[in-house]
This record gives C-alpha cells, structure tokens and sequence, in this order.
C-alpha cells in the first residue's frame, strides 16, 4: 500500500495525518457502501487474540480453552476505543478461561457453550487495553 501525503494544503485543511506509530487519523467520518473485516481464524487451546489482525475472530474448542489477547500491534492509547467480536464454538464439554482485565456483566463470565454450540462474545476497551468489557451477545446459536 502506497500512503499519499496528507490531503490540503495548511495543517487546519488536512483531514488525513498519521501519528508517531503510523496510525492514520482522520478528522473527519468516513462512509463507505460496505465494511468488510479480515476473519480470524484461532485454534488450540492457548489462542491468542491478536488485534492486529483483525476485529473478528472464530474458534471451534479441543479442549478447555484459555484465551489471551494482544493489542500491542495496535498502538492502543486512552484516548481510543477499540472492540473485537469471538465466536466460539464448543467441539465438547469444554471451559473457557478468559484474561483478568475483562470485566463483565455482573462480574463473572458466562458459561461458555455446551457441546455443539456456538456463542458470540464482544470485547470492548476504552483503557488503552488495561480493562475490556465483556459481553455475549449470542447464546446457543445454531
């Protein structure tokens, strides 16, 4: 990919800048027909989410599962908010171990999916990565 310079021609009309760790900044929306994300495939029992990969991720268990997630590629600071969504589907009786920085609902983890199932989780950070909010957002979907 080819990066072109900033647009405009004073540093108040530049409405894309990148910053020390070559993020690209736009100061303004962005519209698009369509979003299409890079899917994630993740696998064993130890996966690590990498957020630089990509914001969608899938996992089908072999066992009992621990997750970590690394967002050092993305240059998260405080000032950002990021979020990924996981689906996992369960190949047996599995348990899934997730960070000590997600924070959910009620202040435990759901259960994670009896055999066959499939649950979507949505992990959201506005702390630089320090605190994710934890979410299902699909029980038992087929």
């Amino acid at each position: 990919m080819v990066l072109q310079p900033p647009l405009g021609t004073s540093q108040a009309s530049k409405a894309v800048t990148t910053d020390a760790n070559g993020n690209i900044k736009l100061t303004e929306e962005v519209q698009a027909t369509s979003y299409i994300d890079t899917l994630v495939a993740l696998s064993g029992t130890s996966p690590t989410v990498d957020c630089d990969e990509g914001n969608a991720f899938t996992l089908s268990t072999s066992g009992n599962t621990t997750f970590t997630f690394d967002y050092s590629g993305v240059n998260l600071t405080t000032n950002d908010a990021y979020a990924f969504v996981l689906k996992v589907t369960s190949g047996g009786s599995h348990s899934l171990t997730w960070p000590g920085t997600v924070d959910w609902a009620g202040g435990s983890a759901p259960d994670a999916p009896a055999s066959g199932e499939t649950d979507v989780f949505v992990f959201f950070t506005t702390t630089g990565g320090s605190t994710w909010y934890g979410f299902l957002a699909g029980d038992a979907l087929s």
